[in-house]
């Protein structure tokens, strides 16, 4: 159940984070599901976020890690409300 959840939480992220380099459609669609697999490199977030700051960085969108983690707080209970409905 942690990992359904966690896992929605980053397709979420991954939505949001689309949104904010100016991704839509297909195309944020896919970003999400790369940020979803880049929890698959370590144990923890540190991946995910890596890949973030690291695209924020390259498409001059000032994010930092701060905002991150927050945003990822955030559609972590949102996660975990979607799936508890889901169940």
């Amino acid at each position: 159940l942690q990992f359904k959840v966690t896992a929605r939480r980053n397709k979420l992220l991954g939505l949001w984070a689309a949104g904010k380099i100016g991704l839509t459609g297909d195309a944020a669609a896919a970003y999400a599901k790369e940020v979803v697999v880049s929890d698959f490199d370590e144990p923890g977030d540190k991946d995910v976020l890596r890949k973030l700051l690291q695209d924020f960085s390259k498409k001059n969108v000032d994010i930092n890690e701060h905002a991150v983690r927050r945003e990822m707080e955030r559609l972590f209970e949102q996660a975990k409300q979607e799936v508890a409905k889901e169940i």
